[in-house]
């Protein structure tokens, strides 16, 4: 078995330490350790952390493989830190059954840049009218825990307590989009000053805010747990903080492009900036800054996106929705977080490894970086400075919004189980 020494390493942003890795597992922590034959890794000023673990990621494979593939996507997930990703069901055909996410399963395997979970579609064809085979699908060989319609929403409340009240029987979780879809018929944006000023559709807070009050009720009274997708608002906040208050079974993500942009960019027209749920305004990106600072946002959640060039380069009412985000989350997380002070490294860790991993029941991964413990590790150079390119992306679409923009932090090398997928910040 093969054998790393990543030497010098600030461990969560800790003190330098040595860490061994040999074969699949953290062999040793410490100073001074002896390199063995082992490949060494100079790592002085780097951060080690746990392999990223994404709730949120559209790979598009099966039926869009011109947007993305699960070979594509866990590559440029593996140059963004992560070691799993969660594969959302919104595919062509909809991962409604045990052969579609075993396929997404099994796909992820083959490639082996960072472990592949399915996430099973609560309704068949995610069109919000009979539950799908939720126990089928956690029984096949892809174990699924997590179920969400993204892309939709499960807007009936009967259909919502029913899928609820099924997933408990194994501990499994129902992810929610959002979005009243009476409230949104026609919405282009944030509704808000921005919106009436470019007389775009408005997208109002409360069409997210509204679902995410039935939902945590609902949790609550059967029992169940809720993960709400994408949260983006300051009220949808104030909901969650509430829901946790009561002591309910209630988590959500943000998405780093809600962290960092504003629906001021809209002004531009330029669909790059064209997501669901949209941009906001900077008195919600503080909102959700400070609730992901305090644990209310338990975790950071890519929702990479990925389309092809002319479903994003077209007039804004036609464009679709969303961003790529795998290979720039951790470097606006950096950004927004940790330089302004509202997060540590520890901090980082706990939102996009630990915290995720614990959400979707994923075993190996969001793990301490002792010994003993499996050997997904990222480790970023957080003084490294730069403009952002996606002509070098790994993934195989480009409709990031940070094209030009200078974001701090580079990942230098990932680890699969102790086998390097990226070193000096190349694909291995």
């Amino acid at each position: 078995m093969s054998k790393t020494l990543i030497r010098g390493a600030r461990v969560l942003g800790g003190e330098p330490q040595d860490v061994l890795i040999d074969g699949e597992t953290i062999a040793e922590t410490g100073t001074g350790l002896d390199a063995g034959g082992a490949t060494v890794v100079e790592a002085e000023g780097r951060v080690l952390l746990p392999g990223l673990v994404d709730l949120h990621t559209h790979l598009r494979e099966p039926g869009r493989e011109d947007s993305e593939t699960v070979l594509t996507g866990t590559r440029a997930a593996a140059v963004g830190g992560f070691t799993a990703v969660h594969a959302m069901a919104n595919t062509f055909p909809v991962a409604d059954t045990a052969g579609v996410v075993e396929q997404v399963w099994r796909l992820g395997r083959e490639h082996g840049y960072c472990d592949v979970q399915p996430v099973g579609a609560v309704t068949v064809g995610l069109e919000g009218k009979h539950l799908a085979e939720l126990g089928a699908m956690h029984d096949s060989a892809a174990q699924v825990r997590v179920f969400s319609d993204d892309g939709k929403c499960v807007d009936d409340a009967v259909i919502m307590r029913r899928a609820l009240e099924y997933v408990k029987a194994f501990d499994g979780v129902i992810a929610q989009h959002a979005q009243e879809p009476r409230l949104t018929e026609g919405a282009q944006m944030n509704e808000g000053v921005v919106s009436a000023e470019l007389g775009l559709g408005g997208w109002p807070a409360v069409a997210e805010e509204s679902i995410i009050a039935r939902d945590v009720l609902l949790a609550a009274h059967v029992g169940s747990r809720v993960h709400i997708c994408h949260l983006s608002t300051a009220g949808s906040v104030d909901l969650v903080r509430w829901a946790k208050s009561k002591g309910w079974n209630v988590t959500a993500e943000v998405t780093p492009h809600h962290l960092l942009l504003t629906d001021e960019l809209v002004r531009s027209y330029d669909p790059v900036y064209k997501v669901n749920p949209p941009l906001r305004t900077e008195a919600d990106v503080q909102a959700l800054r400070a609730a992901l600072a305090d644990g209310t946002i338990d975790c950071v959640a890519t929702d990479h996106a990925p389309h092809p060039h002319e479903d994003k380069d077209c007039e804004w009412a036609a464009a679709a929705m969303g961003m790529v985000g795998l290979e720039t989350a951790l470097s606006v997380v950096q950004e927004t977080m940790v330089e302004t002070g509202l997060l540590d490294w520890a901090g980082v860790a706990d939102r996009m490894s630990f915290r995720p991993a614990r959400i979707g029941r994923l075993t190996g991964h969001g793990r301490p970086v002792s010994v003993g413990e499996p050997a997904n590790l990222t480790l970023v150079d957080p003084a490294y400075r730069g403009p952002v390119d996606p002509t070098g992306f790994a993934s195989r679409s480009r409709n990031t919004p940070y094209q030009g923009r200078e974001l701090p932090g580079r990942v230098t090398h990932t680890f699969l189980r102790g086998r390097a997928t990226v070193v000096d910040g190349n694909l291995a």
